[in-house]
């Protein structure tokens, strides 16, 4: 009988506490976590300067440190590949949408937001291709100027 018990909790326990998906699905269910996503495109940040600053500590003795390269890449590289993914799948195709009418402040708010989430997006990219953290500080101001834009409902 202890013997069935730890069979019986493990599935439960591995059930709840199972990891937090960012994902959101496409069904149009109303339920949004914009707060979860921008505190997740920040987390991603703080993951590519850490990746940046391990691959240009690590390149000084290349050779001795190939596998911990390799794996601090893949992680910067990663981590851009997510954030491009929140900006596309969930801000872009769900949640700015186009102004249903002819107000120009609100065409001016939504090409405002596209505009942010382009440069967004550019900027994963080139901290995807580089180790310039300049390039992750520049990703957090366009970060800090999407979230206030967006947050003005």
């Amino acid at each position: 009988m202890r013997r069935l018990i730890p069979l019986v909790l493990l599935p439960l326990i591995l059930l709840a506490f199972h990891g937090t998906v960012f994902a959101h699905c496409e069904i149009p269910c109303g339920i949004y976590g914009d707060g979860a996503r921008f505190a997740a495109i920040e987390e991603n940040l703080k993951t590519i300067e850490k990746s940046m600053n391990q691959i240009v500590l690590l390149s000084a003795e290349a050779g001795k440190n190939a596998n911990q390269l390799a794996r601090w890449v893949n992680n910067k590289e990663m981590h851009a590949d997510q954030i491009r993914e929140i900006v596309a799948q969930y801000f872009l195709a769900q949640r700015i949408k186009a102004p249903a009418n002819d107000d120009p402040a609100a065409g001016k708010a939504y090409s405002d937001k596209l505009a942010l989430l382009h440069q967004m997006i550019v900027s994963a990219m080139k901290c995807k291709q580089t180790t310039d953290t300049a390039h992750v500080k520049k990703s957090r101001e366009l970060l800090r100027a999407f979230k206030t834009l967006y947050m003005k409902k």
